[in-house]
């Protein structure tokens, strides 16, 4: 008999589902649909969260359809997704009250400015991150203040409010539930009691009831009467699966991922160590029972800013190109470009910065502004590395993943740039990866050594310049952080 894991990728753009065959270990079937992205104010980004979920079960259906996959044959489903985006929904008909508020929203900018700073350290102080629009928690406060009906339905006990795994776990399987990754992303749960914390709840004026019990990622979240009454038996936010996919699971392994935005990820351990003043603490997994943490630089704008030279500015016709465009210059001639469309993240925080190219002559080409975009990149990515530097952290395997890690020359530069050998994730689809490999640990089919197997025997690029070089570059990039 034939044994499949049914993998969900909710990402940014596009919802995968991905069919996996156990014993063969390796992907038999994808399918990926596009939703759309709504821009209805300057700083404002929304999906529809019905689109979302019909995405995922029409992908779902292809792959099990293609497939010809029989009831006994699918053992379980696991699910990843984009963090910190949040819907609001009817706890009785399920249908959403708003738009899904996406995790690049800016709206509640001059609202986080105005929080005192004895409420920001204590934000920082419970939950490890920085107070910031990127979160959760201010969006659920815009909803209540600004959604007429999220009053009324609260008031009635008949509201709730969930990242996209809580959503599509809800409407999958009829139970309120999400993970301690994605819950840890909110701004609103005490990262040492994984549990949502009195004292931020009361500050945001979000009641406890609208919000899904926290559960460790390997548990059985609900079946799924849709596919074959399978359990749902994984679900981790988007960048914690990729570490798992990347098989970056010891302390002091790292992994970097580059689609819309940038993520870089360190393991910690069991260590709950404080500190990180510009950095994020966050949740990187609980298995087994057990709780790992993970110290995060998150960079608002990667590989969108790729998508902005193409489709704004048509510098080239296939992103495949930009490497080949790159290498074919020397240097980058003082062109330095900083892609703050909506602000910079790690470790500026500045969400007033806007994009910025810098350094044009008459001889700059499309090749100039193409490689300042990748080599922004790497730059931001040097930025975070220096930052973990100076809270002690050491690194092992520094592994790559995403779309962006198919381009040889950011690689290059990015090892240059951090003066330590990067890896080329042997997993091209890492993030749905991660969620697959929870999913077996929950059916106990597969272990953690099993895991680095699988996700070892990697490409690696390892550092050619010299000091001077590196530092060189990196100076340009400072003075353009400092212009905008």
């Amino acid at each position: 008999m034939r044994k499949f894991i049914l993998g969900l990728d909710e990402g940014t753009t596009s919802a995968r589902s991905v069919l996996y065959d156990v014993d063969k270990h390796q992907i038999v079937d994808i399918q990926s649909k596009t939703f759309h992205q709504y821009y209805p104010e300057s700083g404002y980004v929304e999906q529809d969260a019905t689109e979302i979920l019909n995405a995922i079960l029409s992908t779902s259906k292809t792959v099990l359809t293609r497939c010809k996959v029989q009831k006994e044959e699918l053992l379980g489903v696991g699910l990843t997704n984009q963090r910190e985006t949040i819907v609001a929904w009817n706890k009785t008909t399920l249908k959403p009250i708003y738009n899904a508020i996406v995790w690049q929203c800016r709206r509640t900018t001059k609202y986080i400015k105005s929080l005192p700073l004895r409420i920001k350290n204590m934000i920082k102080e419970k939950t490890g991150l920085i107070a910031d629009p990127y979160f959760s928690a201010s969006k659920m406060k815009w909803i209540m203040d600004n959604v007429k009906e999220a009053k009324k339905l609260a008031k009635e006990d008949n509201l709730c409010f969930g990242t996209i795994d809580a959503y599509i776990a809800t409407a999958l399987t009829g139970n309120f539930v999400t993970d301690t990754t994605n819950a840890s992303r909110t701004m609103l749960m005490n990262l040492k009691t994984l549990d949502w914390d009195e004292e931020l709840l009361e500050f945001f004026k979000i009641p406890r009831s609208t919000l899904p019990k926290i559960l460790p990622c390997d548990s059985v979240f609900g079946r799924v009467k849709k596919f074959f009454d399978a359990p749902l038996c994984a679900m981790i936010g988007d960048q914690q699966s990729s570490m798992i996919g990347q098989g970056s699971i010891s302390y002091g392994s790292t992994k970097v991922t580059y689609g819309t935005g940038g993520f870089i990820l360190t393991n910690i351990g069991q260590n709950l160590n404080k500190g990180y003043d510009k950095l994020l603490l966050t949740v990187a997994s609980t298995l087994g029972g057990v709780t790992e943490y993970a110290v995060e630089g998150s960079i608002y704008s990667a590989c969108s800013g790729l998508n902005f030279l193409k489709h704004n500015l048509n510098l080239f016709d296939d992103v495949r190109k930009t490497s080949d465009m790159a290498f074919s210059l020397k240097d980058n001639e003082g062109v330095y470009f900083v892609p703050a469309f909506t602000g910079l993240g790690a470790p500026y925080w500045n969400n007033d910065a806007r994009g910025e190219i810098s350094g044009i002559t008459f001889a700059t080409q499309k090749a100039h502004i193409v490689r300042a975009m990748l080599e922004s990149m790497a730059y931001n990515t040097k930025a975070v590395f220096d930052e973990m530097r100076k809270n002690k952290l050491k690194f092992s395997l520094i592994s790559v993943d995403g779309g962006g890690s198919n381009n040889d020359f950011l690689l290059q530069f990015l090892a240059d740039m951090l003066n330590h050998d990067v890896v080329r994730s042997k997993n091209s689809e890492a993030t749905v990866m991660g969620a697959i490999f929870v999913a077996m640990l929950s059916l106990k089919i597969i272990d953690k050594e099993t895991i680095l197997k699988l996700t070892s025997g990697k490409e690696v690029f390892v550092p050619k310049m010299t000091e001077a070089q590196r530092n060189m570059f990196y100076d340009g990039w400072i003075k353009a952080v400092k212009k905008v």
